[in-house]
C-alpha cells in the first residue's frame, strides 16, 4: 500500500482528489494538508510515501516545503501536482528534490500511474515539462556535433527508439502504442538503457537524448 498525503490549499480539489485515489486499491490518503508548513508538521506523524504537492498555497509555499521535506526526510517522494506550468516554478520544485511535476488536468488513471512510479523513484513529468527543461540545455548539433558515447552506440535499435520518444516527452504508454508494445516492455527498455546509460531517471534520459539527437535520428 502506498500511503499519500495530499496537500493543496483548495478543499474542493483536496476531496476531489481524495474520493479519485482512494478508487484505487494499493493507494491509501493518510492526511491532507491546506499549505505547506502544515505539510512538514504533519510528515513526521503520517510517513506518507508520496506527498502530491500543490505549488501556490499560503504561509508557506510547494516550493519551499519541497526543499524543506527533502532535506528533513529525504526518503519521501514529493510529485508536484499543480495547475501552473511556469517554467521558474517547474525548475525550483525539481531543483529542490520533486521527483515529478503534473498538471491538475492529468487524467486520475495517469495520476495514479504517476504517484507508483515516483514512489518506485522514477521521475514523472507531464506533456510540455520536458520540453520546458530542454530549452535550458540547448542540443550541440547546432554547433558542433559531441562525440557519441560508446554505451549509447551499443544501444539495441528498439531502445534508441525509446530514448528517441523519451526525449519528445513522451510517457510510457504512448511509447507503448507508438511502437506497438506493451507498457511493460517499454519499462525493462528504459530500465536496461538508463543502466546502460548510467542515467539516474527519465529527465537525465531526455536532456542526454536531445544532445545527441541527430545521431538517433539517424538511426533508424
Amino acid at each position: 500500500m502506498i500511503k499519500v498525503l495530499l496537500v493543496d490549499d483548495q478543499s474542493l480539489i483536496r476531496q476531489g482528489l481524495k474520493a479519485l485515489l482512494e478508487l484505487e486499491a494499493d493507494l491509501e490518503i493518510v492526511g491532507e494538508a491546506e499549505n505547506g508548513q502544515m505539510a512538514v508538521n504533519l510528515i513526521e506523524k503520517l510517513q506518507p510515501d508520496v506527498v502530491l504537492m500543490d505549488m501556490r498555497m499560503p504561509i508557506m509555499d510547494g516550493v519551499a516545503a519541497t526543499r524543506e521535506i527533502h532535506k528533513r526526510f529525504s526518503n519521501i517522494k514529493i510529485l508536484v501536482l499543480t495547475t501552473f506550468d511556469d517554467d521558474e516554478y517547474v525548475k525550483a520544485a525539481l531543483q529542490n528534490g520533486a521527483m515529478g511535476y503534473l498538471l491538475k488536468d492529468t487524467p486520475s488513471e495517469e495520476l495514479a500511474e504517476a504517484i507508483r512510479a515516483v514512489d518506485k523513484g522514477y521521475t514523472q513529468l507531464g506533456p510540455g515539462i520536458v520540453q520546458k527543461l530542454l530549452t535550458q540545455f540547448p542540443s550541440l548539433e547546432a554547433t558542433q556535433s559531441p562525440p557519441i558515447p560508446p554505451s549509447l552506440a551499443e544501444l539495441t535499435p528498439r531502445e534508441k527508439e525509446v530514448l528517441r520518444l523519451i526525449a519528445q516527452g513522451a510517457s510510457n504508454r504512448e511509447i507503448a502504442k507508438q511502437l506497438y508494445i506493451s507498457e511493460g516492455t517499454v519499462k525493462n527498455h528504459v530500465t536496461n538503457m538508463l543502466n546502460r546509460l548510467n542515467l539516474r531517471d527519465r529527465t537525465q534520459a531526455a536532456i542526454f537524448a536531445n544532445t545527441y539527437l541527430s545521431y538517433l535520428n539517424e538511426s533508424d
